[in-house]
């Protein structure tokens, strides 16, 4: 017969027994789960072909030896198939960029790159046309001044995505709630009369932000302001021209560098109106990748 002492020893011995193996099976099943996050991508959802940040994310595909699909839609198609993966906890990869309305409502993360093939931090750039300081100061003056934050464009992106809030309301109530900052802005310079600006912009929401809020501020200053939406490439050539008088949505150094290379002797280029930005490979948080090699290669 075996001792009491040895049936509990014996007992001991198969629980730790099967506590390790459920450990093992545990930590088998976290490996095979982050394996298969990558493992079950099979595109990248991009935006509009010919963008730079398209450009850059070919690049950055062959950088890479990827054997995923990178897929050209719009900014609308690509936040539209973010959701649905977010509401089915499915993996996603897409292109992304920050300040961006959906890093407020969304838990995201942008893939880390280690080859650098993206880009470093971007800035966001103030440009007008030739001729603009002598013929309209006060535009030009704020146009030079007007300087904000990536949480302040996220708080207007964010406003006006409720469907009863216009960018132009949205913009207003930032406006209404910063007017230290709007103040200045606008510190010593004149009001105008019965003077036009026209301002080019992309239909981006990071760039209806900071268009309808200079706009309402031009206003303030006298001017009736007309806002022109329009394809990137057609902005700068507008601007180059003398057909639009300003804009501010040149992403530099790397998501408008094409246009940029081949208009900058032509246009004025101000600096930076908001600096930081970052664009690159985003996926959600729940997703147990963080690096852009963790995606599958060829």
């Amino acid at each position: 017969m075996i001792s009491l002492s040895k049936k509990w020893g014996i007992l001991v011995s198969i629980s730790i027994v099967l506590l390790l193996v459920g450990c093992q099976e545990e930590t088998s099943g976290n490996a095979a789960e982050e394996t298969n996050d990558a493992a079950e991508i099979e595109e990248i959802v991009g935006i509009e072909p010919g963008s730079g940040t398209m450009n850059i994310a070919e690049e950055t595909m062959e950088e890479y030896d990827l054997s995923v699909e990178l897929t050209p839609s719009s900014e609308a198609a690509m936040l539209s198939e973010l959701e649905r993966a977010i509401e089915s906890q499915e993996p996603i990869v897409v292109t992304l960029w920050q300040p961006h309305w959906s890093f407020r409502e969304h838990d995201l993360k942008f893939l880390e790159d280690p080859k650098e093939t993206l880009g470093a931090s971007e800035n966001i750039h103030t440009m007008v046309r030739e001729g603009l300081e002598d013929e309209q100061i006060s535009a030009y003056q704020l146009l030079d001044n007007f300087y904000w934050e990536i949480e302040d464009m996220n708080k207007v992106m964010s406003n006006f995505r409720d469907d009863d809030v216009e960018p132009r309301e949205a913009a207003a109530e930032w406006i209404e709630n910063n007017r230290d900052e709007v103040d200045a802005w606008i510190e010593d310079i004149e009001a105008v009369e019965d003077e036009t600006i026209e301002l080019a912009y992309v239909n981006w929401d990071t760039e209806t932000a900071s268009t309808n809020v200079v706009a309402l501020v031009l206003e303030e200053l006298g001017y009736d302001v007309e806002l022109t939406m329009v394809d990137m490439g057609v902005a700068f050539q507008a601007l180059s021209s003398g057909d639009v008088d300003g804009m501010l949505i040149a992403w530099l150094p790397v998501g408008a560098a094409s246009y940029y290379e081949e208009y900058q002797d032509e246009i004025v280029d101000l600096g930076p109106n908001l600096e930081g930005a970052q664009q690159g490979f985003v996926v959600p948080e729940y997703m147990d990748i963080d690096s852009i090699e963790d995606l599958p290669t060829n």
